[in-house]
């Protein structure tokens, strides 16, 4: 079991297949999917759960759970992932983050966030990270902010049909 990254009050580490359950929790949560196209089912999750197993098989980072460390409680994931879809930033390395609806406001998408920037600089030698968000997921935005990330632009995401409230993003990028 191996710890990417840890903060003052978190710990950056592998999956675990106990992790499942909340991860399945937090997919289906109507608060925490709110600015995606649609709430995951458990078997959605599961999948999801997979792929990023094999994209830390395949890349050497990815989406890394995050549990506190004050209960050792899983809260969701910060992490990396590769753009896979068609837009005109790709190919490049997104930094996301998804946690549980209680853990919201303490600062921890933040701080987690953070780390993950350090670890891509120094360890990763990433040349640059993007992120990106519907327009109204202001909380996500701020967090991009927060982390020293600059708004690029505003587009279209290609996977969200035209007219949709979710199609417009807005994509920030930091540089390092």
């Amino acid at each position: 079991m191996n710890t990417y990254m840890e903060t003052p009050r978190l710990i950056l580490r592998d999956w675990r297949e106990k992790d499942i359950p909340v991860f399945a929790g937090l997919n289906s949560n109507d608060q925490a999917m709110e600015f995606f196209l649609k709430k995951l089912s458990y078997q959605e999750t599961l999948d999801f759960y997979h792929r990023i197993q094999q994209e830390f098989a395949a890349k050497g980072y990815g989406l890394y759970a995050v549990e506190k460390k004050e209960d050792h409680s899983f809260i969701g994931y910060v992490g990396l992932h590769a753009v896979t879809f068609d837009v005109d930033f790709a190919p490049a390395i997104e930094i996301g983050w998804r946690l549980i609806p209680e853990v919201w406001n303490k600062g921890y998408a933040t701080e987690a966030a953070s780390a993950c920037l350090e670890y891509a600089k120094t360890v990763l030698k990433l040349k640059e990270l993007y992120s990106f968000t519907s327009l109204p997921n202001k909380r996500s935005e701020r967090v991009m902010q927060k982390i020293g990330m600059v708004k690029t632009k505003e587009f279209d995401h290609p996977l969200v049909e035209s007219g949709h409230p979710l199609l417009h993003h807005v994509l920030y990028k930091i540089e390092f």
